[in-house]
């Protein structure tokens, strides 16, 4: 195993980490700064929005679906223009979008959360077939949404429960029955942030504050640990050859000058090589 910066740039709140699988590309984001990162090479890239921009998926070699506080967006990347997909709790000036992810029938699961976290001000929502319907509502910071390989069910989190929980889906993609836990970090004092699936239907799991990635097998046991040189952990995703790298996002919200001084690769953009093999990102099918 081997851990490297795969991104120098620090950035206030990284978050939504994907590999574009025709592009062989990581983009993610620094939601705060509303901004979009990737890179080519040595040459790094960004676009600069006026809303505050969180997680996307991929619809073909040259956009993007994108979440920003307003609403759902086709990113056209080569000029960075974009077109209003559909609208996402536009009237609601109290949240942002947060985290999200395609499922594996081409729709995309976004949530939502207030942008100071007020208690059950988000949800987490599916667009599917051009309609965007609430899946869950109450939650205040959503997170770890991701899917099992065999398609049978999907996973989230509301951070401050310290639960990630699972629920079975239907055969369109939908939520079949009622969400039960399915890891417990309330006793460790563990905070779920992003999460993304491995091919082997192992669990990934950033937690904030802790500044590691955890692993947990179909039956929500806990395998092992990766220490990163950043508090603040915020997002897996799998990509780079063979989708053999775990590709993790970090935050500096919050930290204090001494504790940038003393760790100066929070905020960083992180790559473990030979840790998993992940599978590649469905597209986004509107």
């Amino acid at each position: 195993m081997k851990i490297s910066v795969f991104d120098s740039r620090a950035c206030v709140l990284g978050e939504g980490p994907l590999w574009h699988p025709e592009r062989n590309q990581l983009f993610w984001f620094n939601i705060l700064d509303r901004k979009l990162l990737t890179r080519e090479g040595d040459t790094e890239m960004e676009w600069q929005f006026e809303d505050t921009v969180s997680a996307a998926g991929w619809l073909d070699m040259d956009t993007l679906l994108m979440a920003s506080a307003t609403g759902l967006w086709r990113l056209h990347l080569q000029d960075g223009s974009r077109t209003l997909i559909c609208p996402l709790e536009q009237d609601n000036s109290v949240t942002r979008s947060n985290d999200g992810r395609a499922d594996p029938w081409g729709g995309f699961w976004i949530g939502t959360m207030g942008f100071q976290a007020e208690p059950g001000a988000g949800a987490i929502y599916r667009y599917y077939q051009g309609d965007l319907r609430k899946l869950f509502g109450e939650i205040t910071i959503s997170n770890a949404i991701c899917f099992a390989p065999d398609r049978r069910s999907a996973y989230f989190t509301d951070t401050p429960t310290r639960k990630v929980m699972k629920v079975a889906l239907d055969g369109d993609g939908w939520p079949d029955g009622r969400a039960q836990v399915f890891v417990d970090l309330a006793a460790d004092e563990l905070n779920p942030d992003g999460a993304v699936v491995d091919a082997d239907g192992m669990l990934w799991v950033a937690q904030w504050g802790a500044s590691r990635v955890a692993a947990y097998d179909r039956n929500g046991a806990f395998q092992r640990a990766v220490t990163l040189p950043a508090q603040q952990v915020t997002c897996p995703a799998f990509g780079g050859e063979d989708l053999a790298t775990l590709f993790v996002t970090s935050a500096t919200e919050g930290l204090s000058d001494a504790t940038l001084g003393e760790a100066p690769d929070q905020g960083k953009t992180f790559a473990i090589e030979g840790l998993a093999r992940g599978l590649p990102e469905p597209r986004v099918l509107l």
